[in-house]
This record gives structure tokens, C-alpha cells and sequence, in this order.
């Protein structure tokens, strides 16, 4: 019997990742539909909280209004997002002078070629293949928008369906109640942490390029728009997202001091914001063990490559969140969790 449990565990594991690996053209899409959802819904309710407003509109209006404005809001990023790439694409030349100027010098005066180094231990670095990926990854994006916004646009046509659904499917109204009551707890604690981590990934984000503009680093909106993504990465985004518009800030001046400038203000912003600004917001909202997020960053990493890595924690934390709900895998939860505790208000 045992043996029969195990067999069939690996054979669901087996076609799970099968799934995901075969499947991510339509997966990946979908996830980010669901955290865009949760998006919208947090905005339709601070929306439906205004005096006088909320109040009097459908829910329809707000939703539809909350979608527009969401939407809208990431046209006009991606908009700007694509002159700032071309913008680094122009200065490449600029970047290789330099690098090549400073490379000499510290030849001349440390007999050190860096180049050599970087390319025995690294190997080559093409400035050019690098910028065409990220343009190739906003093209992806543009060609899963209207995707994504289908996605969007049905979740909410279902959200209007699902309590019928619910009704009967639990014709008991005392199970009905307590069906009711674990997803309304389940869609609460989603919607927080995803709400809650946006905004601290906001709030990074923007000192941030406040910080590279009053430096001068070129493009400062597109370094602040990858902090603000690899801020869900925990530790290992926050370390790439620094080294990142330090190493832009060497190429462009030519120098070290503007590298470690750049390097110790944007450090010292990551340490305060997660340090003390997230955890004063979230509270024990990332309650993920340190091993768990390094297997979820390789596992997620490994099936959907530099998206998968984003969205792995997201992913931990909401799988963390709905196992905690349920007595029959809650102990997967606990075994997630940092500390095993589940706080279950969350």
C-alpha cells in the first residue's frame, strides 16, 4: 500500500513538472493574470472606500475603472522602459571606451589586465547580445499583454459566477459557510501579500532612482524598474539589483568611485527597506524558510528560466498561505514555514 502511495506521488509529481515545463506558454500568462487580478481588486476596494464615490458606483464601474488605471499604468512604464533601453544601446560605445581607457590604466600602473580575467574566469561579455535579450523579453511581454488582459478580463466574469458555483456545490448551508469563509481567507491573505510586497518593491524602486538621477547614471528609470522586479527575489535580488546600476555607473564614468558610490547608496536603500520598512509592513507575511526560497529560486529558475525566479517566492508564500488553511496539509506548511509558525490571521 505504501509502495502504491509512493508510486503514485511520483507519477503526479512527474506529470506536474511536465505540465509546467510543456505548459508555461499558457502558465506563466495565466500567474501573472491572477497577481494583475489581485492588483485590481485591492484597487477597486481602496476605490469603493472613497466618500461619495465608492459608495454610489457598481461594482462593475470600479472594477472596470480599477483595470483601466492598472493597465494604463504599465503601458506608460513599458513605454518609457523601451526609449531608456534604447538609450543604454546608444551609449554602449561609450561604456566599451571607457572600460578599455581604465583597463589600460590599470595595466600601466598594476601590470592587471581585467579584461583578461573577466574573460578566463567568465568569459565574454557582449554588451550588445545582452541588451538585444531584454529587448526580445519587452516583446515577449507586448505579445502576452492582450493574453494577460483576456485572462484578467475572464477571472472577473468567474469572480461574478463563483458564489452561485459555491451554492452548489454546498448545498449544506452550514458547509456552505465554512467553504465561503476559508476562501474569502485564503483571497484576503493573497491579496495582502501581493498588495504589501508591491508596494515595498514601490517604494525601493523609486529611492532608488532618485538616487541613480542625482548621480547621473544613464537610463535611472530602467535600473529602477529591474530593482523594483528582482525586490521579489528575496536576498539574491536585492544583491543582483545592486550590482546591477553600480556596475552601468562604472562603464559610464570610467571610474571606481562612482561604482562604490553607486553600490553603497543603493545597498544601504535595500538594507533600510527590508530591514525595517517590509517587515514593519508585512509582519510574518514572508514566513518562508531560507533553504525553501534557494530550492524555489533553483526549481522555478530551472522550468521557466529569469521569470520563473521572480515569481518563485510569490509562488512559495501563496502555496505556504493556502496549505496553512487546511488541517490535511498543513504540516507541508509548517515544514515551509521559517520558525514553523503559521500565523493563521494572515
Amino acid at each position: 500500500m505504501n509502495l502504491s502511495k509512493i508510486t503514485f506521488s511520483l507519477v503526479i509529481g512527474i506529470a506536474s513538472i511536465s505540465i509546467l515545463v510543456l505548459g508555461k506558454e499558457f502558465i506563466i500568462p495565466m500567474i501573472l493574470a491572477l497577481f494583475i487580478w489581485f492588483l485590481i481588486k485591492e484597487i477597486r476596494n481602496i476605490a469603493a472606500s472613497i466618500p461619495f464615490i465608492g459608495s454610489k458606483s457598481p461594482k462593475w464601474f470600479l472594477s472596470l475603472i480599477s483595470t483601466i488605471t492598472l493597465f494604463s499604468l504599465f503601458g506608460f512604464v513599458i513605454n518609457i522602459l523601451i526609449d531608456n533601453i534604447n538609450d543604454l544601446s546608444n551609449n554602449i560605445n561609450q561604456y566599451e571606451t571607457n572600460l578599455s581607457i581604465l583597463n589600460e590604466t590599470i595595466i600601466t600602473n598594476y601590470q592587471l589586465n581585467l579584461l583578461d580575467l573577466w574573460s578566463n574566469y567568465i568569459g565574454n561579455f557582449n554588451f550588445t547580445v545582452l541588451l538585444t535579450e531584454l529587448l526580445n523579453s519587452l516583446t515577449e511581454l507586448f505579445g502576452n499583454a492582450f493574453m494577460i488582459g483576456l485572462y484578467v478580463l475572464f477571472l472577473f466574469f468567474e469572480e461574478s459566477a463563483f458564489t452561485p458555483k459555491l451554492k452548489a456545490l454546498y448545498p449544506i448551508n452550514s458547509k456552505f459557510k465554512d467553504a465561503t469563509s476559508t476562501i474569502e481567507k485564503i483571497n484576503k491573505s493573497i491579496s495582502k501579500y501581493i498588495t504589501l510586497k508591491t508596494i515595498v518593491s514601490i517604494i525601493t524602486g523609486s529611492a532608488s532612482y532618485l538616487a541613480l538621477a542625482i548621480i547621473g547614471v544613464n537610463t535611472p528609470l530602467f535600473w529602477a524598474f529591474l530593482i523594483f522586479i528582482l525586490n521579489y527575489i528575496p536576498t539574491i535580488g536585492s544583491l543582483i539589483a545592486t550590482v546591477f546600476p553600480a556596475t552601468i555607473a562604472f562603464l559610464q564614468f570610467g571610474d571606481f568611485t562612482h561604482f562604490f558610490l553607486v553600490l553603497g547608496i543603493i545597498g544601504a536603500i535595500q538594507i533600510v527597506v527590508g530591514n525595517i520598512i517590509e517587515p514593519k509592513m508585512m509582519g510574518n507575511s514572508l514566513n518562508v524558510s531560507s533553504l525553501v526560497v534557494i530550492l524555489s529560486l533553483s526549481f522555478w529558475g530551472m522550468i521557466w528560466g529569469i521569470t520563473g525566479m521572480v515569481l518563485s517566492v510569490p509562488i512559495t508564500v501563496i502555496i505556504i498561505i493556502l496549505f496553512s488553511q487546511f488541517s490535511s496539509t498543513k504540516s507541508i506548511a509548517i515544514l515551509l514555514s521559517e520558525k514553523g509558525e503559521i500565523d493563521e490571521s494572515f
